[in-house]
């Protein structure tokens, strides 16, 4: 395809077409953007502390924006373009996206300004849009009488408590709820992660094996399609309940290791190596890694919770989401199922920035330089600022809004 024109600064009707043509159009830069900024503000300018803050626990809102930030915008995105997809039926556009966006983007305000008094308008304006999203799913689920959205349901509805948990334990302080909180999230998303694996990776492996879709030459294993996905919920459950350390790390183990079983997904041939598919296999890799360091570390090896947790969060799911970002922004904008040498570079420096955030995990005596975290968030931020870069300009053309290959 041609160069595609720059998009104007101002904006006009066309591209305001184009920007709400699909969920994924319009929340994924603006998740993308977000997770370009937010952890280099954190770390590197505001040294792990916030401007306007008073709370003595700061950590909390870097884990919310996150989560409920970044990581939330992506899943608002993925979920109204997904979803109608795989129902057939007709998807959200127009100003009912517009509107999320500014109940999501209101809320990030105040958490870039760390507006402690303004809790309660956050959390309203979070669990509006995410109210939304379990509302559309159950309408989905009606109108094509399925319970095949029952996952996507029950995960969403988990994620949706937690953020508010979340929001109402940082007003009162309280430390062990809010940690509680920052766990379940965190497993919510990757259990909607393994969900969307499940669906995502068979299309893909066949257009890499097969481009001109003429053949279907793989097939996955049937019984662990949804195993992660089910067995991260029962962690979830655990949790909830509260039981201990010992029930909850051995529940992690088991959700690790079915993640890890996905890597064999890839095990394809050479094209399982490319960064296309290698990073959807990857990212499984890296969340169970993380969840298995987890479940050992509460069992009782002197393991690192937090290296471990890092691992998961901002490795596995945020691989997952910058792999599903890629593919989705190429396949929905008509482009061929390549990446460019922007994406591949974006990749690599999210897995080296991961790698970088955990080594004082595992090695505390290690020095790095700009300090503990200062490097890891650099290339983080990097990493999703060169996505926004590269398909921003796709997402956002009038031109590629009729040129979906999904």
């Amino acid at each position: 395809m041609s160069v595609l024109p720059a998009i104007r600064m101002l904006p006009s009707p066309d591209l305001a077409r184009a920007m709400s043509a699909d969920g994924l159009r319009l929340m994924f830069p603006l998740a993308a953007l977000h997770a370009a900024l937010w952890p280099f503000l954190w770390v590197v300018v505001w040294s792990l502390d916030l401007p306007f803050a008073t709370s003595s626990l700061p950590g909390h809102w870097h884990a919310q924006e996150m989560l409920v930030g970044s990581f939330g915008g992506a899943l608002l995105g993925f979920l109204t373009s997904a979803l109608p997809e795989w129902t057939d039926t007709q998807r959200l556009s127009g100003r009912p996206l517009f509107l999320l966006a500014a109940l999501w983007a209101g809320a990030r305000v105040l958490g870039f300004l760390a507006v402690e008094k303004g809790w309660l308008l956050g959390l309203l304006f979070d669990e509006a849009w995410m109210l939304f999203l379990l509302a559309y799913v159950l309408r989905l689920a009606w109108i094509r009488k399925t319970t095949d959205l029952l996952g996507f349901t029950l995960f969403v509805i988990a994620y949706a408590t937690a953020a508010a948990s979340l929001r109402i334990a940082m007003a009162l302080e309280s430390y062990e709820l809010a940690e509680s909180s920052i766990r379940i999230l965190g497993l919510s998303l990757l259990g909607l992660l393994g969900l969307a694996l499940a669906r995502i990776t068979v299309p893909v492996t066949n257009l890499i094996l097969d481009p001109t879709e003429k053949t279907s030459p793989y097939r996955p294993h049937p019984g662990r399609v949804h195993l992660a996905a089910g067995l991260t919920m029962l962690v979830i459950v655990a949790e909830a309940a509260t039981l201990s350390d010992a029930v909850r790390g051995y529940l992690i183990l088991a959700a690790g290791a079915a993640f890890l079983d996905r890597v064999a997904e890839g095990f394809v041939g050479r094209e399982g190596f490319s960064l296309e598919l290698g990073g959807l296999w990857m990212s499984s890799a890296l969340a169970g890694t993380g969840l298995v360091t987890c479940g050992l570390s509460l069992a009782g090896l002197p393991l690192p919770w937090l290296g471990g947790l890092h691992l998961a969060l901002m490795g596995g799911l945020s691989l997952g989401v910058l792999q599903v970002l890629s593919i989705a922004g190429l396949l929905h904008t008509g482009q061929p199922l390549r990446f460019s040498r922007i994406t591949r570079l974006s990749i690599l420096l999210l897995v080296l920035s991961v790698l970088v955030r955990i080594l004082p995990e595992f090695t505390p005596s290690l020095a790095l330089p700009f300090g503990p975290h200062g490097l890891a968030s650099t290339l983080f931020s990097l990493s999703f600022f060169l996505w926004a870069k590269a398909y921003i300009p796709l997402l956002w053309s009038p031109e590629t809004v009729d040129q979906e290959r999904c």
